[in-house]
């Protein structure tokens, strides 16, 4: 039976390359430092633009999967779909999110939708309450049992829209996130037209007297079709992540999916192949720049995937061990085999390391 392989995805562990140093002092990650120092680079993308609308990972997903990518956008919404239980079809699905957005004092700022505390109820409410304003052959679904609550699009009067992932816009000032292209308008006009409707929604008002958020806004992102299934993923032996996405795109592959284990299985659970694991733990902390939780994430992270995963491959019981690693814009890939642990001379501090890597 072939050795298995295990490959680690990991968004928003890189943090801006200014601050990296400082975001890790003090911090005990033996084995990230050793991966870190042993393994090798074999992929990495740092656009020279900074303000992509997708984020790397998402870019990474797409080019594994074989997807084609337009510009700096990424059509997950499908795969999404798929995930959540829909049936794409041959249509254009956009991932149509219900969110909040804080008008600052000056700006509007879009915030993480996993922190808005919508239950299911509420939101089959805000939907059936949309619903009349999708017009003629548009659909607008509500896949049950998504949290957050995720809903999908399909209108051809959107064209060519051009829009912003929501992690790479939350936090920020939409200004330059909003959507554009052809579509822009018509989306605009129907936005607007949900946001009335919401304003003064049964379900907004008892939100208020509870003392949270309103839901006032849908994002749209992620728009796209299917693709054909016959592409480079196809060499996955096994996906296992929480991202719709991901989970998605393995259902389209037909490789068999599951959710990450809290901490690294056995090594005699894992496939002959390479089994994808996708850790996004530290997706909110980043966010939101909640640096304490990062950190501690960071670390339950270190001991319960990153030591196990390098003393299986220490003992010869993973024939690799690759990890892609993601800030908001850059993504980098290292490669370790068992050989390249013996490499003693490669060493360096974890804080210059993560800097460096977030520097690329």
């Amino acid at each position: 039976m072939d050795t298995p392989a295990l490959h680690l995805l990991v968004p928003f562990v890189l943090p801006p390359a200014a601050e990296a140093a400082a975001l890790v002092a003090g911090l005990e990650l033996p084995a990230l430092e050793k991966l870190l120092a042993r393994a090798s680079l074999t992929d990495h993308h740092a656009p020279a633009d900074p303000f992509q609308h997708t984020l790397p990972h998402e870019r990474w997903l797409a080019r594994t999967f074989g997807l084609t990518e337009s510009g700096d956008q990424t059509p997950l919404a499908p795969y999404m779909l798929l995930a959540d239980g829909g049936v794409p079809g041959e249509r254009t699905w956009f991932c149509a999110q219900p969110v909040h957005i804080h008008i600052a004092r000056d700006h509007l700022v879009l915030t993480d939708p996993s922190d808005l505390e919508l239950n299911a109820q509420d939101a089959a409410a805000l939907h059936a309450a949309a619903l009349p304003l999708i017009a003629g052959d548009a659909a607008l679904l509500a896949p049950s049992g998504t949290r957050p609550a995720r809903w999908y699009l399909a209108d051809d009067a959107l064209g060519a829209l051009h829009t912003t992932s929501l992690l790479r816009a939350c936090g920020h000032n939409i200004d330059i996130w909003m959507p554009s292209g052809d579509g822009a308008r018509a989306w605009l006009k129907l936005q607007n037209e949900i946001q009335m409707t919401w304003f003064d929604h049964p379900v907004n008002a008892r939100r208020e007297a509870l003392g949270l958020p309103p839901v006032n806004s849908v994002w749209l992102y992620g728009g796209g079709r299917l693709a054909s299934a016959d592409g480079p993923g196809r060499h996955l032996a096994a996906v296992h992540s929480e991202n719709p996405a991901t989970r998605g795109l393995a259902l389209h592959h037909s490789i068999p999916v599951g959710t990450p284990a809290d901490d690294c299985p056995s090594p005699t659970t894992w496939p002959a192949g390479t089994t994808l694991v996708e850790l996004g733990e530290l997706a909110g902390h980043f966010v939101r720049q909640d640096w304490a939780r990062w950190r501690d994430a960071l670390v339950r992270l270190e001991n319960a995937w990153f030591a196990p995963a390098l003393a299986q491959l220490e003992q010869g019981d993973l024939a690799r061990l690759s990890l892609t690693l993601c800030g908001d814009t850059q993504q980098v890939t290292l490669l370790a085999r068992r050989g390249d642990l013996r490499k003693f001379w490669r060493r360096g501090p974890l804080a210059s390391r993560l800097a460096g890597l977030s520097a690329i």
